[in-house]
């Protein structure tokens, strides 16, 4: 209780006329509604993402894991993998390729007559008169093959036929494929040379030429005549060829 003209004390709050006290009573429940009405809303999402059908999840997570792994993992045996399709294609013209290409890198044996009786005599006589002749380049790469050595032949026959040739663009085209076949260090076909040919080799492929491979066809042709040729004279398929010729003979 205060007198007239004493101000308020200052703990005491002014006293809400009726007007803004019924105000307030009205504003209180309509402020609190918009945000009870977004909690229930936020909710009732939450609750029918929860409540979504375990069937359609699992279908939705399998059908995702199998088109990301399809390339790497196609566990299914009935589904169709575009990736493994092309793969395996790949796979297989390489290997159709390489096959080609061996097939093309390795000649027939030569188109010969059969070798006479005197022929096959007269190869006993000199590694000369054995390579002179096609039956006897034949038999004698027949016996190279049994020692796993006829890339020896084969370069030998290739450098043959590079001498024939008088076109440049095919002389280059030749020379390299005989290097690459016979003189690389990568080809399982590579011959046995030294240093010095190899430096000699690989100068002339500079220029390439009928003879870029002369030193190298020389080395190859004397590890024949002194390494394998005596063995080729004692072999199983020289005598069996003198035998078989000297019967026929003798027949007639």
């Amino acid at each position: 209780m205060r007198g007239a003209g004493e101000p308020p004390s200052p703990g005491a709050q002014p006293a809400a006329t009726g007007g803004e006290a019924g105000e307030d009573s009205r504003r209180g429940p309509a402020a609190d509604t918009p945000m009870g009405s977004e909690r229930m809303e936020m909710r009732k999402r939450q609750m029918s993402t929860t409540q979504e059908t375990p069937g359609t999840a699992q279908a939705q997570h399998s059908t995702g894991n199998r088109g990301s792994n399809a390339c790497c993992f196609c566990w299914c045996c009935c589904c169709s993998c575009s990736c493994l399709t092309v793969r395996n294609q790949d796979e297989e013209r390489a290997r159709r390729t390489s096959h080609e290409l061996q097939a093309e890198g390795i000649p027939n044996c030569e188109e010969s007559p059969a070798p006479t009786l005197e022929e096959v005599n007269a190869w006993a006589q000199s590694f000369d008169k054995l390579m002179l002749t096609p039956a006897g380049r034949n038999a004698f790469r027949e016996f190279l093959r049994t020692e796993f050595s006829e890339e020896n032949m084969l370069f030998w026959m290739a450098c043959e036929e590079l001498k024939q040739e008088s076109n440049k663009s095919v002389i280059e085209e030749k020379a390299r494929l005989i290097y690459e076949d016979y003189i690389s260090i990568l080809s399982p076909k590579e011959v046995s040379l030294d240093s010095r040919v190899r430096e000699v080799i690989n100068r002339n492929m500079l220029e390439p030429s009928q003879h870029t491979f002369d030193d190298a066809q020389l080395q190859i042709y004397t590890l024949m005549h002194r390494d394998s040729y005596p063995r080729f004279m004692n072999s199983a398929i020289y005598k069996d060829l003198l035998r078989s010729l000297s019967e026929k003979s003798i027949e007639a």
